[in-house]
């Protein structure tokens, strides 16, 4: 069975060729380590051979393992759906929440952002291939979002996140282009850096596409265990 070190070396390994391949330099592409179901003795583990930025999908789960591992300098990231009532624990407790698709989430996290604080990271959630059963904003509405969004005071919009149907590279390229035409909406332009898309099964063509941030869970750490 491979060390969770071994498997981080593969998958930089991975999106080291996928850069290469795409003419593309391997720093353009932040590695964010999907650790939902998994403990956070594993987390701990993981973070001891580098990685530092941590992707969680339920809040519980996440507000507990941020409390065990809170000496730990880790870059914690939301990118589950998010849902209304639950905006403040987001707001005070990450640095990222990927899975925002309506303007009134935007405009709450940004009014429950402690002044203490750096401004939230986010990304527009868009529903890039129109998937019944996916969350996310649909492509139509992208550019008043953007526009709406970017001028939220404690809050810095930083891109897009998409989930294609498995297997429509097509989407991935969509989601690019989308990306390009957007920036010139936003109102801090500087801000507008991140792509996030692409997980184990489709880095390669993500990378090739143009993703800046992959979300990678199973190559890291194996199968999860959801009895748990």
């Amino acid at each position: 069975m491979m060390s969770l070190e071994q498997a981080r070396n593969s998958v930089i390994q991975q999106i080291e060729q996928a850069c290469e391949v795409a003419q593309r330099q391997s720093n353009e592409v932040k590695l964010l380590a999907v650790s939902k179901t998994h403990p956070a003795d594993i987390l701990r583990e993981m973070y001891q051979t580098g990685q530092r930025a941590f992707g969680e999908n339920y809040l519980q789960e996440a507000l507990d393992k941020i409390k065990a591992l809170n000496d730990l300098d880790i870059e914690w990231h939301f990118i589950g759906h998010v849902q209304r009532n639950k905006t403040k624990q987001l707001a005070e407790q990450f640095a990222w929440v990927h899975g925002v698709d309506r303007f009134i989430i935007a405009e709450r996290l940004s009014n429950q952002r402690t002044i203490e604080q750096e401004p939230i990271n986010i990304c527009l959630q868009v529903n890039i291939d129109a998937q019944e059963s996916k969350d996310g904003c649909a492509v139509s509405e992208v550019e008043d979002l953007v526009a709406q969004m970017s001028i939220l005071p404690r809050l810095r919009l930083r891109g897009l996140m998409v989930i294609p149907a498995p297997g429509n590279v097509d989407a991935l390229y969509d989601a690019k282009t989308l990306f390009d035409q957007m920036k010139e909406h936003h109102a801090h332009p500087s801000d507008w850096d991140t792509l996030s898309m692409g997980m184990s099964g489709d880095l390669q063509d993500a990378i090739s596409a143009g993703s800046t941030m992959v979300r990678i869970g199973t190559a890291l750490f194996g199968a999860r265990d959801y009895s748990k």
